[in-house]
């Protein structure tokens, strides 16, 4: 079973090399802030790639999904939009959610709580058998950094350290990017923002070996 994942394209998805893959995986931020044509942009981008299974979770620049989630799913019809729920694919249990902790009054706040008990009511929604499972943000510690600052949410990272899920993909720090295994979870931070305005490509992961495969 091979695997796609990619996120943070904020708009830029046409510019983004996608590995063919039996099943993609978005961790959020297709768009600007608050910005429609966008959205409808990324639902037609993914419309025309030929990927059997397309799941897409939100981010903090998608205010769109965030204001409407019932039209947001009407609007992302070429993927399974995953909002706190679970999809399974060929045994494969995928659960999606696209909170994180509130930045500063100057980020995109889409999906954004504070810190503490909003977010860990969010996360203890996660069922304790997922194989996959996809957030926007990362964990606090694990690819997280951003200069002297690490983003990530530590009640996620408790979350799963409990629940131990095969994988967890994220994105939302630019400024990390691969994979890294902390006993038995692999993480990877899959976001496509590089250096200077280079885009990476999509990851394509081997789900069976866990192991990154070049595109």
């Amino acid at each position: 079973m091979k695997i796609a994942l990619f996120s943070d394209t904020h708009a830029l998805h046409e510019q983004i090399n996608i590995p063919d893959a039996d099943i993609l995986i978005f961790a959020g931020d297709m768009t600007h802030c608050r910005t429609a044509r966008d959205l409808a942009d990324f639902n037609r981008f993914l419309g025309s790639l030929p990927h059997r299974h397309k799941i897409v979770v939100g981010g903090n620049h998608d205010h769109r999904l965030a204001h409407d989630p019932v039209k947001a799913r009407l609007q992302l019809s070429a993927a399974i939009y995953l909002l706190d729920e679970f999809v399974v694919i060929s045994g494969i249990k995928i659960y999606g959610a696209p909170w994180q902790p509130l930045f500063n009054d100057r980020a995109c706040d889409a999906f954004a709580l504070p810190r503490g008990k909003a977010l860990k009511e969010k996360w203890d929604l996660i069922p304790p058998d997922v194989d996959i499972l996809v957030t926007h943000t990362p964990p606090a510690g694990i690819l997280d950094q951003d200069g002297p600052v690490a983003h990530g949410c530590s009640d996620l990272t408790a979350a799963v350290a409990a629940i131990k899920p095969r994988y967890h993909i994220f994105g939302h720090i630019h400024s990390n990017h691969g994979m890294i295994k902390y006993g038995s979870t692999t993480y990877i931070n899959c976001n496509v923002q590089g250096e200077n305005g280079e885009l990476r490509s999509a990851l394509l992961l081997d789900y069976e070996s866990g192991e990154l495969l070049k595109s």
